[in-house]
């Protein structure tokens, strides 16, 4: 393509991706999958991973407990260790979709959630959320899910801001067990749960 006049002007001095400089890079090759296929690597039932989930064992599916209308999984692209999501059953896209059932055990279980994890890893705080539709944010806009993340002082630090790049301390496999080792038996109250 050849230079064009005016890129001096617009153009700064630093070196090709993988030319040594000062700074270290945390590669993650992994979420490359996930991240060309986009929403397009969920077009049905099908080929839901929250529909094929509960389907395969709880360890190799990251499912920490399964409810009667929903089920609640470790997120496989963690914002911080700990992420989970309740999901329903019933593949359905958005929350005026659910029933009343349904809408009570995800609540119920969101709660449950918060207590184990604060039993489990002491975040001082959580971020909530249902992202809905594929403008909305939402990685798997085909089926519902509820993210539950745990926060701690710090955990937001310059690698997510400036490198998009998180660090998470723990495997997917350690946190899927402790979670599902303090997740309470059913039929256990509120209060036995803290």
């Amino acid at each position: 393509m050849g230079e064009q006049p005016d890129d001096a002007a617009v153009t700064d001095t630093f070196e090709l991706a993988g030319v040594p400089d000062s700074f270290q890079r945390l590669w993650t090759p992994h979420r490359l999958a996930y991240i060309k296929g986009g929403q397009k690597q969920v077009s049905s039932k099908e080929t839901c991973p929250f529909c094929a989930a509960p389907e395969r064992s709880d360890e190799e599916s990251l499912i920490v407990h399964r409810g009667k209308h929903a089920f609640v999984i470790l997120n496989l692209f963690p914002y911080n260790a700990g992420h989970l999501l309740v999901c329903p059953y019933r593949h359905v896209p958005d929350y005026t979709d659910i029933d009343p059932e349904e809408t009570a055990e995800i609540a119920a279980l969101t709660q449950t959630a918060m207590r184990v994890l604060r039993k489990v890893s002491s975040p001082t705080g959580f971020n909530l959320g249902m992202n809905q539709g594929e403008t909305g944010g939402a990685g798997i806009a085909a089926h519902l899910h509820q993210h539950i993340v745990p926060r701690w002082g710090g955990d937001g630090n310059f690698l997510p801001i400036i490198a998009q790049t998180k660090a998470i301390t723990q495997t997917l496999g350690e946190v899927r067990q402790q979670v599902a080792e303090a997740w309470p038996e059913e039929g256990s109250g509120p209060d036995s749960e803290d």
